[in-house]
């Protein structure tokens, strides 16, 4: 039986120096180097936009005033709704302006009459001033009193005008298109009576204005952004209160060049279709605003980007698979990324997870990276089966989720049940 014994003995043993050989050649080359994930980056055009609030307004808007004295007869229009140009909005008592009208009227005739007189003095005097049948002064005297009385038929053919069109002014009508508000006088009331007393107001709303401000600091960056790269048409994307986009994109027509020394900021203004007339003047809006387009620029996740004393850094895997910190220049955000403005090359990997394990100078194991999940990491291994953990550990957010994840009670609670 000894025997039989020997050879199983010598078996085991070969086995345990075969192991110990493993262990100590392990122990020899150290630990494998660490798995990060990596992304790899290509320069590109980034579109420079900018998160702002803004307020709606008219593309016109026209004060409806009664331009002469009058008593208020009658509003013509329904309040809110939409206007015409020259459509008629309130009518003025017209009394007292026709009576100006007649008695305009009536001094035109005088003046044509006295002028009618005048006329044939004149004609008369030149006819006999050849044969020295009236003076010379007589001759001056007659063609004086026709001049004077022409003009007079003028003046009094602009008061008529004037009368007349004041007698017009009786008829309010719209002075633009748009839509009319609300009624400001009701009628009975005295308007017009030295001052022009506002009646309503018609507001354009097809197109609409956007107003909104960039600080200096934000147009500095723009433009340092922008220096030598061209640039696209500038436009803004406006969103509803329900987070929506609206359907038409405006465009950037004004940018002022004086500071509001009260905000410190630049009033910018865009053009805003608004041909189904939902939205109102004087809305809040939330908008996107795209200055233009960056060149050479890179996007990398927020979570590659670390910072110290020296300033904003990225790591990166090189060519020979060893960790190398890189200066970079860290202009904006734009989402869920940094826009980096310089410091990274084209095909350069940026490490985005694994950061915690990477060392410059130390190798590293570079895998591609995969963005995390919707609930913000890797699902995690079911509770009481320790064979399902390592099934993720290729993953790189499996293992950021692994090492900031502290363990738990219940976990420790299974370790028993799973070493059997």
């Amino acid at each position: 039986m000894i025997m039989n014994l020997r050879p199983a003995v010598l078996a085991a043993l070969l086995a345990l120096a075969v192991s110990a050989c493993g262990d100590d050649q392990q122990a020899a080359g150290g630990p494998p180097p660490p798995e990060l994930g990596v992304i790899t980056v290509q320069p590109g055009e980034v579109p420079l936009e900018k998160d702002l609030v803004g307020r709606l307004a008219p593309f016109r808007s026209a004060d409806v005033r009664a331009r002469v004295p009058g008593v208020l007869q009658q509003r013509v229009y329904e309040e809110g709704t939409d206007v015409k140009e020259g459509q008629v909005l309130f009518r003025i008592d017209p009394a007292q302006l026709q009576a100006a009208v007649g008695q305009a009227q009536a001094s035109l005739a005088a003046a044509q009459a006295n002028y009618a007189n005048a006329k044939v003095a004149a004609d008369r005097a030149r006819t006999l001033a050849p044969q020295k049948f009236v003076s010379q002064a007589d001759l001056d005297n007659a063609l004086a009193a026709e001049r004077s009385a022409g003009a007079a038929v003028k003046q009094a053919e602009a008061a008529l005008e004037n009368a007349r069109i004041n007698l017009g002014y009786a008829t309010v009508r719209a002075p633009i298109d748009g839509r009319a508000g609300k009624q400001q006088v009701t009628e009975g009331a005295l308007v017009g009576q030295g001052t022009a007393t506002l009646l309503t107001t018609v507001d354009q709303i097809d197109p609409l204005y956007v107003n909104f401000s960039l600080s200096v600091s934000e147009l500095d960056q723009v433009r340092r952004a922008m220096a030598g790269h061209s640039a696209e048409e500038a436009r803004v994307q406006v969103f509803l209160p329900d987070g929506s986009a609206y359907a038409h994109t405006g465009t950037i027509d004004f940018s002022g060049d004086v500071v509001d020394p009260a905000t410190g900021a630049v009033a910018l203004r865009a053009h805003l279709p608004n041909p189904d007339r939902s939205l109102l003047p004087g809305t809040y809006v939330t908008l996107k605003a795209t200055m233009g387009v960056q060149s050479d620029a890179v996007r990398v996740p927020q979570a590659a980007l670390q910072r110290d004393g020296q300033g904003a850094y990225v790591l990166v895997v090189g060519a020979d698979d060893t960790v190398v910190r890189k200066d970079v220049v860290a202009s904006r955000t734009m989402g869920s990324d940094w826009v980096i403005g310089g410091g990274l090359a084209a095909g350069d990997r940026v490490v985005v997870s694994g950061i915690q394990r990477a060392q410059p100078g130390q190798p590293a194991k570079a895998v591609p990276w995969q963005p995390p999940t919707e609930a913000g990491q890797a699902p995690p291994a079911p509770t009481g089966n320790p064979a399902a953990a390592p099934a993720d550990a290729g993953q790189p957010g499996s293992e950021d989720a692994a090492e900031q994840a502290p363990s738990s009670p219940a976990g420790n609670g299974n370790d028993t049940s799973g070493e059997g």
